[in-house]
């Protein structure tokens, strides 16, 4: 293994190693502030804890045995390596994510009446399954054009995510428009990564494979090829074009799923405050004052 894709490979495993440690105390901090949110807003977060548990050991299982999904590669030569086991566990973790952020859209636009973030948070799980299907069917079939669909799928998403927290932003007070902020520059991030190089970068592969008369896999022959072979690879020429996107996908976002589990509570403010933003957010430990 050269030096390169040791270190990178280090770099994740110890990552996904701190992230199990941080969502296992992130977890644990949750439970013991169990009194100071309401049964509702604790029931959603205890929720929040399951789908990032799954979230986490997917990307931990990921990091310890990366595989290059269309090209059959990996650095570990086990049957667990297999792409057949790393895209279903992708899967299951992928789900799991995007749940999180619907719940958490769900639970804003409850509070504050959205019914923009209301429809966002109940489309966005199915439009993902959807990817989640091109992206198999990619991987089956060798032809990138499926992850073409299923990365644009990904963007549209988000983007409805973003407008959905622009629709909320002018009821809620300067600490929740702060909070907001931060997501929306995050998912315009995203949004314009996802367009202007993920996509791209499929489709200028589709566009090579269909140039060079490639031969694609029909579904059959693509469950047997992902389930029986495996190519191991320890040269950095053949991994650098993952390393980016697989090191900020098993850390910045994992990051994020652990920090849903403590996204702020909004409450309705006074009444006999009047003239100034509706909802406010406050801290758990506040929780009974404000309500």
């Amino acid at each position: 293994m050269t030096n390169d894709v040791f270190s990178w490979w280090f770099f994740l495993c110890a990552i996904s190693v701190l992230n199990g440690l941080a969502w296992l105390m992130s977890a644990t901090r949750l439970g013991q502030r169990k009194g100071l949110f309401s049964a509702e807003v604790y029931a959603m977060r205890r929720l929040q804890v399951l789908l990032s548990a799954g979230y986490v050991s997917g990307c931990a299982f990921r990091s310890a045995l990366p595989v290059y999904d269309v090209q059959r590669m990996v650095i570990v030569d086990t049957w667990l390596s297999s792409v057949v086991v790393g895209r279903s566990v992708a899967t299951i973790a992928e789900l799991c994510f995007v749940a999180q952020w619907a719940l958490m859209l769900r639970e804003i636009s409850r509070a504050t009446g959205s019914n923009v973030g209301r429809t966002t948070s109940g489309v966005v799980v199915p439009l993902i399954a959807v990817a989640e299907i091109f992206s198999w069917y990619s991987v089956l079939t060798t032809s990138n054009l499926g992850h073409v669909i299923e990365e644009s799928i990904w963007g549209v998403s988000a983007a409805l995510m973003v407008a959905s927290l622009v629709a909320i932003w002018p009821v809620c007070d300067a600490a929740v428009r702060r909070l907001l902020v931060a997501w929306c520059a995050m998912g315009v991030g995203y949004v314009a990564f996802m367009f202007m190089v993920d996509v791209p970068m499929y489709w200028t592969r589709w566009l090579a494979d269909e140039a060079s008369g490639r031969h694609y896999l029909d579904l059959a022959q693509g469950l047997a090829d992902v389930s029986q072979r495996w190519v191991v690879s320890h040269r950095w020429a053949d991994w650098k074009s993952e390393v980016v996107w697989m090191s900020l996908y098993f850390s910045v976002a994992v990051w994020l799923s652990i920090a849903l589990i403590h996204a702020p509570v909004l409450v309705r403010r006074a009444a006999s405050d009047p003239g100034r933003s509706p909802w406010v957010t406050v801290a758990p430990t506040h929780r009974r004052a404000a309500t």
